[in-house]
């Protein structure tokens, strides 16, 4: 019963959030599953939860990417080719950790998925809109 009840709230969540909702929260999920597989390494190691999780965080990245790239995008120019940065230094993170797998690679992925979630999360006033445009 519990578990009908909460899926319906999350449908309903997910139907009514922003797309930075949607964004940080898919960014907060990839952090949280790279961290379970971190806190869990010595039971786990590399495993199939590893490679889930890190091709689960690449494909967020990827998402992303293919926004960035979008010439509705409204973001400014130096933020997306710094975003694009970023997604490039998570593939070549994420397939150095798939290729030699160490838990200590993971935290630099948690830790940038979790300060873009934050990032996304905050609302910017009107005066920092006005700053960004200009």
């Amino acid at each position: 019963m519990y578990q009908a009840a909460l899926k319906a709230y999350n449908d309903v969540n997910k139907a009514t959030m922003s797309g930075r909702d949607v964004e940080a929260e898919a960014l907060t999920n990839a952090a949280l599953k790279l961290k379970a597989c971190q806190d869990n390494w010595i039971e786990n190691g590399k495993n199939d939860s590893l490679n889930s999780a890190l091709k689960y965080n690449q494909r967020i990245w990827s998402i992303l990417q293919a926004e960035l790239e979008k010439p509705e995008n409204l973001l400014p120019k130096g933020l997306k080719i710094d975003l694009l940065r970023l997604s490039s230094f998570i593939d070549k993170r994420t397939l150095e950790t798939l290729a030699y797998p160490e838990p200590e690679k993971l935290s630099i992925l948690i830790n940038i998925n979790q300060n873009i979630a934050a990032g996304l999360r905050t609302r910017p006033n009107a005066a920092q809109i006005d700053k960004a445009a200009a």
